[in-house]
């Protein structure tokens, strides 16, 4: 018992999420499991396919405002679920999408290739992340996007894929036009994985423990770390916290290097709640709401949106 909790706290002090640790600590609905439909069904307002890699088509399930025209310039978010990059579903961020196209946003939810369904590792996560903005800056003419105003958003690992998008750079697709930015111009990001490396002040990991993260990634930790990555002129960023997650001393980190480089950079946190305590349903809702409250004001101080929250 006393190792465990050492090794617990080990991974807070250092801010790594290996894989296994990543999925045990998600929400209980946001676990993998064993003969759930895949695709989930979401009613949204449209579904495309913003990629195909072999025999896999990549969904984006699209959130409209009431009256969204073609010719409407509106500004847009893409979010990126949970999982530990091993399962999840896009589902999670349904009800963030609907309230979001309520206050006048198109407000996206996407699939991305993950470890149970497609054998894959984290550097095509943050690849399928990338095209999945580029995609919606492509298509942004028809979608009635405003180009200059794509957020990006997800929840743990999600939230690591829509930082990686903001903060760092390769990881693009083969043949995909990279003159088109894959980069947002905001990160909403809920808990998210946001130092995968050893950083200053943080206690070194054993070389064992090290190897095994590395065999997880299926890369140098540090290459996919976004809090690593931090340089001036990066998008706005919010991130939300409960106390109690162990991936939070690396968001310290990454919000104190954001600092450093002149970026702006929220951090709030929910006292004595822990990994997943955003999700809808958790708590009575009151984190759920509470968190979109939060985006819904850090979007309008933007310019993104007008007015009060309406969320209650």
């Amino acid at each position: 018992m006393i190792r465990f909790v050492y090794l617990r706290l080990l991974l807070g002090l250092v801010a790594t999420m290996s894989l296994a640790t990543a999925v045990l600590a998600q929400a209980p609905e946001r676990r993998p499991r064993a003969g759930r439909a895949y695709p989930p069904a979401i009613e949204a307002d449209a579904v495309e396919v913003y990629k195909t890699v072999g025999d896999v088509e990549l969904r984006i399930w699209i959130f409209k405002p009431e009256g969204h025209k073609a010719e409407d310039k509106r500004p847009a978010i893409v979010s990126f679920f949970g999982g530990g990059w091993t399962g999840g579903s896009p589902k999670q961020f349904e009800p963030q999408c609907r309230y979001l196209a309520s206050r006048g946003m198109v407000a996206m939810t996407a699939d991305y290739r993950v470890r149970s369904r497609h054998d894959v590792k984290v550097p095509q996560c943050i690849e399928d992340a990338k095209s999945a903005v580029r995609w919606v800056r492509k298509n942004a003419g028809r979608l009635g996007i405003d180009p200059a105003r794509i957020a990006a958003g997800g929840g743990s690992a999600g939230g690591h894929l829509a930082a990686a998008t903001g903060l760092i750079a390769g990881f693009d697709a083969p043949g995909e036009d990279k003159s088109i930015s894959a980069v947002p111009n905001a990160m909403v990001l809920f808990n998210p994985a946001a130092a995968l490396a050893p950083f200053d002040g943080a206690r070194p990991m054993s070389d064992e423990r090290l190897a095994r993260l590395k065999d997880r990634v299926g890369d140098d930790p540090e290459k996919v770390s976004p809090a690593h990555h931090v340089k001036a002129g990066a998008p706005p960023t919010i991130m939300f916290f409960g106390t109690d997650d162990f991936l939070l001393d690396g968001a310290r980190w990454m919000q104190k290097r954001m600092k450093e480089e002149g970026n702006r950079c929220e951090l709030l946190t929910w006292e004595g709640l822990p990994h997943g305590f955003f999700n809808k349903g958790r708590y009575g809702d009151k984190p759920f709401v509470e968190t979109m409250q939060a985006t819904d004001k850090f979007l309008a101080s933007l310019d993104w949106l007008e007015g009060e929250p309406t969320i209650k």
